[in-house]
């Protein structure tokens, strides 16, 4: 890899409509597609994470979709290094590539690098989920305030992935998480290019309220039934399947459990237009102005 390569980053929140761009972009520049969805990657959840259809998937050729099953365990350092791998073997074939998805954190690990924080051992992983599930989630809050109080101090404490993940590395390695944490980018072997996609928030909420009702007409609860096997598991701590196994559960009724998928996924496109508001080096577009979009680029890779 060197200077003379790019990489093109779309982003921007659920529902948005970064596909059909994505399938456009790819097109123009003859390249293949990189999926930053930590969701897509699973081959069983096809329906409730929006995975591209096989006439897309046809379009271009796409990475990292599809390629883990639900007991596989992965993060965001592993996917930083089979990206950079596979970026490697990619850019020889052709000096523009192209990535895209909504996962903040999976598009910052290859963009700017992510802490060299140790992996959790299979025993460890289990011991916690284990501790989660017969403790609950307050009590472990509390160890990691004793643990590591600089990290509780800013830990986003109602998401039990990042409190479990924290006392994984306390317990395994003996050190704070805070000390792994360094949070220096690093620098990449190639140009990158950022395009964001917004639109007005009414826009959006729509648009992700019809895609929910089109999942469950093209069988989003049929797929959760058949995963709800796996519940307890973190591939499935994930909006659509957790609403609708409580609707499984007995807990909710259908038309509850739908409901809630829609504000849930609301909510999320906004943390993720928090999270991608605060990158000054992306150049935000309404999704529809294909034409100008692709100008922008055309012009960056001539000027790059």
């Amino acid at each position: 890899m060197d200077k003379q390569s790019t990489l093109i980053v779309l982003v921007g929140p659920t529902g948005v409509g970064k596909t059909e761009l994505s399938l456009s972009i790819a097109e123009r520049y003859h390249t293949s597609v990189i999926s930053s969805d930590s969701r897509q990657l699973y081959a069983d959840l096809k329906i409730g994470t929006a995975a591209p259809t096989p006439e897309q998937l046809q379009r271009a050729r796409h990475y990292f979709v599809g390629t883990l099953q639900l007991t596989d365990y992965y993060s965001a350092a592993r996917y930083e290094a089979e990206v950079m791998k596979e970026l490697e073997s990619l850019f020889k074939q052709n000096p523009v590539q192209l990535m895209t998805g909504g996962s903040m954190m999976y598009v910052d690990a290859v963009c700017k690098g992510i802490d060299d924080i140790p992996t959790v051992d299979k025993e460890t992983r289990e011991l916690m989920l284990r501790r989660y599930e017969t403790e609950g989630l307050e009590r472990l809050c509390s160890e990691l305030k004793l643990l590591d109080p600089e990290y509780y101090r800013i830990a986003d404490l109602k998401n039990p992935k990042r409190v479990i993940h924290a006392l994984e590395i306390c317990y395994m390695t003996g050190k704070t998480y805070t000390s792994f944490r360094t949070q220096t980018q690093k620098e990449r072997p190639f140009n990158i290019i950022k395009i964001g996609l917004k639109r007005e928030r009414e826009e959006l909420y729509e648009r992700i309220n019809r895609r929910v009702d089109l999942m469950m007409e093209e069988g989003l609860l049929e797929e959760a039934k058949r995963v709800y096997p796996y519940r307890h598991l973190n591939s499935l701590n994930t909006v659509g399947y957790k609403e609708l196994f409580k609707y499984l559960n007995g807990e909710w009724t259908l038309d509850f459990a739908v409901e809630k998928i829609k504000q849930n996924s609301r909510i999320y496109s906004r943390k993720q237009m928090t999270w991608f508001k605060r990158d000054p080096d992306i150049r935000w577009f309404h999704p529809d102005s294909h034409a100008q979009i692709l100008q922008f680029l055309d012009e960056s890779l001539t000027n790059g």
